[in-house]
Parts: structure tokens; C-alpha cells; sequence
């Protein structure tokens, strides 16, 4: 009881100070406002919207679960999750945050997955996409192509390893076993397909509109995140709080032989990935390999903004949040390590000198190539497709309104 009242009494008193540093500070506020909704309208609702409605529809139809019954012998083993959690992985990976908490929860909703191997699931398959990665950090901050071959390694690396060390989590609890393993995997895997599309009997107009609403409601609640952590990373700079808590660190990377400048950066990427990603990449008293050490930790670790997403999204079912937060740490630990194992011999070896034949290439993301041109017009018409989008949202729910109103 008393440990309610003082958590009563500290959610209060952080949100009278935040309320009280907006009226204090109101042209920061509104700067930090406008560039969280920039980034919401030109670049995540756009890349995001797609793969959440057709993840809806593949859920709807079966074919998730005709994947999970062929990924069953992989992703079992290795992960102690369902074959459809390599669908999820899939989706995280080339979507980014938080399309894995939100297929996790579907799936948790729909009765595939327990409760513990939903945590299991959902504590590696949240990721940055490899757009994000490579365009907007790479060559948009470090203005280095070469650099996202590292970060991406070691962010995906970083998520392989926090999977098979979650695979440990909740022992206790029995695993499902399937009793079909002398059947044709194949032939499981479409009676899995039929009886899913079967059951679920609504027809694919309201399928297609149910998928689009799903989406948008949760890329609006998304939005609202992005927006909110924006206006308290930069509040928190303005009253002096990120320099204090950066001098808690400073004494952690002096250990490290890294440079105190890079404090600042590292407590703003802790709320933020953007803007800590951002000021990493203009801190000139370290070196380069120190920046991608502590990028990489920032990418894993997803920020508070992100992890704020993904309790929202969790909290709709029984999936506990707290094995997601420690799960963002140790992927936080292992890219980090992976950044500074893998530096000497893959860019040292292949993009600080002559770059051999065999090097890894990243032709795509360079300047004037295909991705970094798909990046950048994906800015541009980014708000045309997030206007057109929220156009037919309200459209769907007047029609969904209409209809209830004529029914008796």
C-alpha cells in the first residue's frame, strides 16, 4: 500500500513538473512538438501503415500460420517460441519498432503463442529497419554508407543473442508439444492455412477495413508517443536534468576511455533514438569507433519512446513488459560488443583502406543510389500518403457508424 501511495505520488509530481516546464518553456516545447509530428507523418506513418495492414490480412487468411507450421522445427529448437514467431521476426526486422510487439500481441490474442512465449517473442523480434539504419543513420548523421554494414550487424547479431538467451526465461512453464511430427510438414502446414481462413468467416471487404482501422489506431497512438518523448527529451535538456544524469555516466566511459562529451548523447538516446543517434554522430572528441560503440547501444536499447510504444501496445493482453525493458539492455550490452568485435576486421579490413574485391557491398545505400533515393522520396511523399490514409480512417468509421445506426 505504501509503496502505491509513492508511486501515486511520484506519477503526479511528474506530470504537474512536465505541465509546468511546457508553460515555462513553450517555444522549445512547440519546436520539439513539430519535429516528433514531422517525423511521425513523413517517415513512420508511411513505412510503417503497409506492413501492419498486410500483416493483418496474411494473419486472417492463414498464411501466418502456415508459415508457423513450417518454421516450427527452426524456431522451436532455437528459440522455444512457435513457428509463427519467424513470421514476426520477419516483420520486425523490416519494419522496425514496434511492429513486432504488435504482431506478438495478434498472435497472443488469437491463442498461438502462451504468455511466456509471447516474452519470449517479443524481447527479440523489435528492431530498427534496415532503411533506418542505413539511411537515416549511416549516411544521414555519420554521412558514412560504410558505417551500416556495422550498426546492422550488430544490431541483428545483438537480437540473435538476446533470442537464445531468452529461450532460458520461464522454464518452469511447459512448452506445448506437438504430437504431429510423423505428418508431412507440408500437408500440416495448408490444413493449418484452410481451417484458419475457415474459421475466421468474416468476409475480406471487412477483413481489408478491420486491418485499416487496426493500423491507423495503432500508428496514431505511435504518433502520440513520438511526439510526447520528443517534447521531454528536449524539456529535460532545458532544465538542466540530462547534464546532471550524464554526469552519472561520465565517470562509467572515462573507465572505458571514452570522452565525456559523449555523456549527453548517450542519456538523450536512452529517451530517444533519433536525436541521441543524431548527437552522437557530431561529437568530435571521439573517435569514430566510440561513436559506433554507443550508437549501436542506443539502436538496441530503442529508447524510452519506444519502449513507451510497446507497454501500450503489450498492455492489451497478458504480456509482461518487464522482460521486454531487461531484454533491451542485454541487446543494448550485446551490439555494443559485437560493434567493437567486428570493427578490425570488417570496416577496418574492407572501408579504411583499398577496398578489396570481396568487400561487403553497400552500393545501394550510397548517395544517389536506389535506397538512399527511395529514403529520401519517401520523405517527400510521406505526408501525402499519412493525409490520404487518415482520409480513408475517417471514411471507415462513418461508414462503420452509418451502418450501426440503420441496424434495429
Amino acid at each position: 500500500m505504501f509503496r502505491s501511495k509513492i508511486k501515486t505520488i511520484f506519477l503526479s509530481l511528474s506530470a504537474i513538473i512536465l505541465a509546468g516546464s511546457m508553460i515555462s518553456y513553450p517555444k522549445e516545447s512547440f519546436e520539439a512538438s513539430i519535429r516528433g509530428l514531422n517525423m511521425w507523418w513523413e517517415i513512420v506513418f508511411p513505412s510503417l501503415l503497409p506492413f501492419f495492414i498486410v500483416s493483418e490480412m496474411l494473419i486472417g487468411f492463414g498464411v501466418v500460420k502456415f508459415i508457423g507450421v513450417i518454421l516450427e522445427p527452426l524456431m522451436r529448437p532455437l528459440f522455444r517460441v512457435p513457428g509463427v514467431g519467424g513470421f514476426v521476426w520477419a516483420m520486425g526486422m523490416a519494419s522496425g519498432f514496434p511492429a513486432g510487439a504488435k504482431l506478438t500481441t495478434r498472435l497472443r490474442q488469437e491463442g498461438q503463442l502462451t504468455q511466456i512465449e509471447a516474452e519470449r517473442l517479443v524481447s527479440f523480434t523489435n528492431s530498427s529497419n534496415p532503411l533506418f539504419i542505413f539511411g537515416a543513420v549511416a549516411v544521414g548523421f555519420f554521412h558514412n554508407p560504410h558505417l551500416g554494414v556495422i550498426l546492422a550487424l550488430a544490431h541483428y547479431l545483438g537480437n540473435i543473442c538476446v533470442g537464445l538467451m531468452m529461450r532460458f526465461y520461464g522454464r518452469e512453464t511447459p512448452d506445448k508439444e506437438k504430437d504431429k511430427q510423423g505428418e508431412f510438414i507440408l500437408k500440416s502446414a495448408f490444413s493449418a492455412l484452410h481451417q484458419t481462413r475457415i474459421n475466421d468467416k468474416r468476409p475480406i471487404g471487412k477483413l481489408l477495413g478491420d486491418a485499416v482501422n487496426s493500423s491507423i489506431q495503432t500508428l496514431l497512438m505511435v504518433g502520440g508517443f513520438i511526439i510526447l518523448f520528443s517534447v521531454i527529451n528536449k524539456l529535460l535538456f532545458h532544465l538542466h536534468i540530462t547534464a546532471t544524469l550524464a554526469k552519472g555516466f561520465d565517470l562509467a566511459l572515462s573507465s572505458l576511455s571514452f570522452p565525456d562529451m559523449l555523456s549527453i548523447p548517450f542519456i538523450s538516446g536512452l529517451f530517444e533514438i533519433t536525436m541521441g543517434s543524431d548527437l552522437t554522430s557530431r561529437v568530435q572528441d571521439a573517435t569514430l569507433l566510440q561513436q559506433v560503440i554507443i550508437t549501436s547501444f542506443i539502436l538496441a536499447f530503442s529508447g524510452f519512446s519506444v519502449q513507451a510504444q510497446v507497454a501500450s501496445i503489450l498492455a492489451q493482453t497478458d504480456i509482461r513488459f518487464k522482460p521486454f525493458f531487461f531484454a533491451r539492455i542485454a541487446q543494448g550490452i550485446f551490439a555494443s560488443l559485437f560493434a567493437f568485435i567486428l570493427w578490425k576486421p570488417i570496416y577496418v579490413r574492407y572501408y579504411q583502406t583499398e577496398q578489396p574485391s570481396n568487400a561487403i557491398p553497400v552500393v545501394f545505400f550510397e548517395e544517389g543510389t536506389l535506397l538512399h533515393t527511395l529514403f529520401h522520396k519517401l520523405i517527400e511523399l510521406g505526408p501525402i500518403i499519412t493525409i490520404f490514409s487518415l482520409a480513408t480512417y475517417v471514411l471507415l468509421l462513418y461508414f462503420q457508424l452509418i451502418s450501426k445506426s440503420k441496424k434495429p
